[in-house]
């Protein structure tokens, strides 16, 4: 464990508003990851598992000062000083936790936790999502027919000059009769797919954002991401970048059908071999012994197929933290586009909402530099009785935009069926 410790005791009382029973400072048995999710409550926690382990950290100490002062650049050294400070004040191994979002004018929102529990990965179903009892009105932004229009403006654009790849992405309002309880929520997202990313981070009021007036209800970012933006681990570093993707099939035959295709996509692997470029672009000034294999596999999530090429290496400098690679490489061709400026022009100009932290990262970072940071993709945020789903598609040179609206409709159908709602959509 890192950060203040003990024994998790008894889960904390069911209202979701309510703050948790402290944690005792005793030292008991390491918990299990299904008992990480047990005493999960969204407005005091933050959950976060991967291959690599399951964490829960719990209560907030302090938090990272809000600042879009110098960019993305300049966040790892401000929390790199932040994490110093703790340390002064007494505070054992100390670690932040929390979401970045896609644009740079917009704040982190990073915490230091009053304490936090590390288990082994989910490495089993931790039980079958069970729907929410609730009724519900979905709203597509935009319709499907003007998400076409705007792939058919975007390719336009890349046929102009200029642009090589546009990530556009859709998103999906459901409106709910009552409030939605998140930690219900999370845990059908880890029983859909035990093996992934899966996390849930408290966000600020939007009132206490600066922008719009105080929301009643408290908000809550929750998903279960393919895909691993990096990892540090003392001086060995690993990414793992997707890009180019497949729903799958309930007919064997036609699910392996789609994967060798998606394997001799050359628009896939072009798009993937962009990422996979921009990527390295991105570490290789920071680590060496870069191993980047020649060819992509194909890995696969419950609902989707995806190209994947995991990178691995060693530091440069021992001082360089796991926040500082991401900021190094995010935000990357697989959720925004290249020439990465140009396309974040191209993104505002043709989505009718704003990002906030889809398309960002969460994760942690801890004292020593440690850490594991995601791309903060297959996510929704809850609000009270409101959910907002996201979900995008790499806009290249041949895309079509009945099959890219088809991979943003799949992709909504994972986290719908995910979290419950199977057949929304």
């Amino acid at each position: 464990m890192r950060g203040a410790s003990g024994d998790l005791g008894a889960p904390p009382p069911a209202d979701p508003a309510t703050p948790g029973e402290p944690l005792g400072p005793g030292q008991g048995a390491a918990p299990a990851p299904a008992e990480l999710l047990d005493h999960y409550r969204a407005g005091t926690s933050f959950f976060f598992a991967s291959p690599r382990g399951s964490m829960l950290a719990r209560g907030v100490d302090a938090q990272v000062p809000k600042t879009t002062a110098g960019g993305r650049a300049a966040l790892p050294r401000q929390v790199a000083e932040f994490l110093r400070g703790a340390e002064e004040f007494g505070r054992v191994d100390p670690v932040v936790v929390g979401a970045v979002p896609f644009a740079e004018n917009l704040p982190a929102h990073l915490v230091l936790p009053s304490s936090v529990h590390r288990a082994g990965p989910l490495t089993e179903r931790v039980g079958a999502p069970s729907p929410p009892e609730l009724e519900y009105q979905l709203r597509q932004v935009p319709a499907p027919a003007e998400y076409e229009r705007a792939v058919e403006r975007v390719l336009k654009r890349l046929r102009d000059g200029g642009l090589t790849k546009v990530v556009l992405a859709r998103s999906l309002e459901l409106s709910t009769s009552a409030p939605i309880d998140p930690a219900g929520v999370l845990r059908n997202l880890a029983g859909a797919d035990p093996g992934g990313y899966t996390f849930a981070v408290d966000l600020p009021r939007r009132g206490e954002e600066g922008s719009g007036q105080r929301a009643e209800h408290a908000r809550t970012l929750l998903g279960a991401s393919p895909e691993l933006l990096v990892s540090r681990r003392g001086t060995r570093v690993r990414a793992n970048p997707l890009a180019g993707s497949r729903p799958r099939s309930a007919d064997p035959v036609e699910d392996r059908r789609r994967a060798e295709e998606l394997l001799r996509s050359a628009k896939d692997l072009r798009e993937h071999a962009a990422v996979v470029e921009a990527v390295v672009a991105g570490l290789s000034p920071l680590t060496r012994e870069l191993v980047v294999p020649e060819h992509p596999s194909v890995i696969s999530t419950a609902a989707m197929w995806h190209l994947s090429t995991d990178i691995t290496g060693e530091l440069a400098d021992p001082a360089t933290s796991s926040l500082e690679l991401a900021a190094a490489m995010h935000p990357t061709p697989a959720v925004c586009g290249t020439p990465p400026e140009a396309a974040r022009v191209a993104i505002a100009e043709a989505e009718p909402f704003e990002r906030g932290f889809y398309t960002g990262m969460v994760g942690w970072c801890d004292a020593a530099g440690d850490g594991e940071w995601v791309v903060t993709i297959r996510c929704a945020e809850i609000e009270g009785p409101s959910l907002r789903f996201y979900a995008g598609a790499g806009i290249v040179e041949g895309s079509v935009p009945a099959d890219e609206l088809a991979e943003t409709s799949a992709k909504f159908r994972t986290a719908l069926s995910a979290m419950g709602w199977a057949d929304a959509l």
